[in-house]
Order: C-alpha cells, then structure tokens, then sequence
C-alpha cells in the first residue's frame, strides 16, 4: 500500500544510510505480521493500515527508537551527509593548496623548499583545522535548529498517517552529483582566492619559457575584497551542504535559496563593480608583455572584453541565480 510505502520511506530517511534498508526490510515486515493480526485472513484495508501505523507511531518517533536515546552533536540524519561534506572539503582544500604549491615552484623552483614549509605550515595550522571545524559548526547548527527536539515529539502525538508526505519522484530529488560537484569547485576558488588570487590572471610565456602573470585583480586593495569573497563562497557552500542534506526541493529550501542568492547578488555586484577591484593597469602590462600592441586589431578587441567583462559576469551571474531559484520553485509545486 501507497501509506505503507510512504510511512517506511519517511522513517529511513531519518537513519544513517547504512541502515536504511535493512531497517526498511524489517519494518515492512514488522507492519505486514501487525496487519496480518487484524485481519485474520480478511482484504487489506486503507483502515488497517492507518491503524497499525498510528500505533507504531509518527515517523521521527520509530526513527528514535531505531537510533536509541543517545545524544549527538551531529545526530545520525545528518552524519553521512556530514562525513560526505567533510570528505569533500578537507580532499578539495588539500588538492588546491597542493596545486597553489606547484604553480608557485613553476614560476619560481629556486624557492620550492620555502614553498613547501608554507605549504606544511597552512594545512596543519589553518587549512585542514579550519576546514573540520567550519563544517562541523555549520552541520551542528542546522541539526540543532532542524533537528529532533522534545517539544517535536510532543506535537507528535496528533500525528496521523495521513499527514504522510509522497515519496518524491527520482527527477524530482536532488542529485547528490550535482551538489558534490558544486561544494568541490567553491572549495578550489575559495583556497585559490585566499592563497594565491596573484595568480589570477594570464600567463605570459616565451619560447616555452614562463615570464610572468599579469593579474586581472588589483592586487593593492584585493584583501579588502577577500572577506566579503570568502563569506559569498561559505553562503554558496552552505546552500549545497542544505540541498545535500534535504535531497529534494521543499518550500524552506526554495527560501534560502532565495535570501542567499539575493545576499550573492548584492555582493557580487559590490565587488565587481568596485574601482579599485580589478587591475587597472591589466591593458598597459599585457602589452608590456608583448601579448598584446597598442592600436592593433587584438588589442582593441582584447580591450573591448576587458571593459565590458565585468557586466557580462554579473548578467551571466543574474541569470545563473534566477535560474536555480526558479528550477527549485518549479520542482517543489511537481512534489
């Protein structure tokens, strides 16, 4: 039965991953013998079913008794979303900072053992501690204020199995893929930003030789930026580690999409259209370099994009963030 299936998926969903089906075989079996009781040889019925799931309880109240009473600061709903995202992260930062290390002794191998010392001294001091406590407060904070509480339980008890939610259709969920990804890629530009953004920029070579990099961000006032840069990245982090956990589109998911992606917006453009943001000297060096001459064809070309780059960003970044608000709108009014 449809009430049946969707009482079992509800409870699972609460319990590690590893559990789930195993649970969800042994549920089943635990309702069909409760039924089978009532019966006594008789036609299931929709009324059978809603009794033996009232008397099993809400939902969350069977998950809790399958985790037990003990007391998590990250509770078992949130732990192997919690384990992927710290994964993900702690992986994502060492690669990147293990990359800034190899750019850093290309450009410069005279000085590749202080690189490396840096490079020891970052992980152990700044990234990885920073990495495992910032994820651990954000999964913390979303299972305290979106977790199980006793007050919970009490609203409970009016609990009636009509009040089960479909299981959401496959294309309807959210792919894990997809935020995995994502939470990776905002990883990367975060490390890169924070310990090399002077590599930002385009790379000069002669005959095979590297030259130099001439930078796309004003490197005297970037720190000024980088705060506001890093709190846009952790707001955007924050919103895939939400669609990790939830899985699906749901109206509260939807909201925060909306507020971050609003808060994004303001300080996106705050940043890009800041005078002193971009280098204002990127034309003049990359002639300097000899990439570009003054008055030929490329440079006036490479000029035009240089001036309106910062519109197209922001336009594309528009339309990139009204699209995953709409999208996620659009699935929750399907569900």
């Amino acid at each position: 039965m449809q009430m049946i299936e969707r009482y079992i998926y509800a409870v699972t969903q609460k319990l590690p991953q590893a559990q789930r089906e195993d649970i969800a075989v042994e549920l089943r079996g635990l309702i069909e013998d409760m039924m089978e009781e009532r019966l006594n040889g008789a036609e299931a019925t929709e009324e059978v079913a809603e009794e033996v799931l009232l008397e099993l309880g809400s939902p969350r109240e069977m998950a809790q008794k399958y985790r037990g009473s003990k007391r998590f600061l990250i509770g078992p709903e949130l732990y192997d979303s919690f384990i992927i995202v710290l994964k993900i992260v702690l992986i994502s930062s060492v690669l990147s900072m293990i990359g800034v290390f190899a750019v850093k002794t290309v450009i410069n191998p005279v000085e590749i053992l202080d690189y490396f010392i840096d490079l020891i001294v970052s992980l152990v001091t700044m990234v990885i501690p920073h990495a495992f406590g910032w994820v651990t407060l954000i999964f913390a904070l979303v299972d305290h204020f979106g977790g199980v509480k006793a007050d919970d339980l009490k609203i409970d008890k009016d609990w009636t199995p009509k009040k089960l939610q479909p299981i959401p259709h496959p294309k309807k969920q959210i792919k894990r893929g997809e935020s995995i990804f994502a939470i990776v890629v905002l990883v990367l530009v975060m490390v890169w930003f924070t310990f090399s953004s002077e590599f930002f920029g385009v790379y000069v070579f002669h005959d095979g030789d590297f030259q130099a990099v001439v930078p796309f961000l004003n490197e005297a006032s970037f720190h000024h930026y980088l705060p506001f840069l890093l709190i846009l990245l952790a707001i955007f982090i924050v919103k895939e580690c939400l669609k990790l956990i939830s899985g699906k589109w749901t109206m509260k998911l939807v909201a925060f999409t909306a507020i971050a992606n609003a808060i994004a917006l303001v300080v996106v453009y705050f940043i890009m259209t800041g005078q002193a943001f971009w280098n204002p000297n990127f034309m003049e060096e990359l002639a300097q370099a000899g990439i570009a001459t003054h008055g030929s064809d490329g440079y006036n070309v490479a000029e035009s994009i240089w001036q309106n780059a910062t519109r197209w960003t922001v336009i594309i970044f528009i339309i990139s963030l009204v699209w995953d608000f709409i999208d996620g709108l659009v699935k929750v009014k399907r569900n």
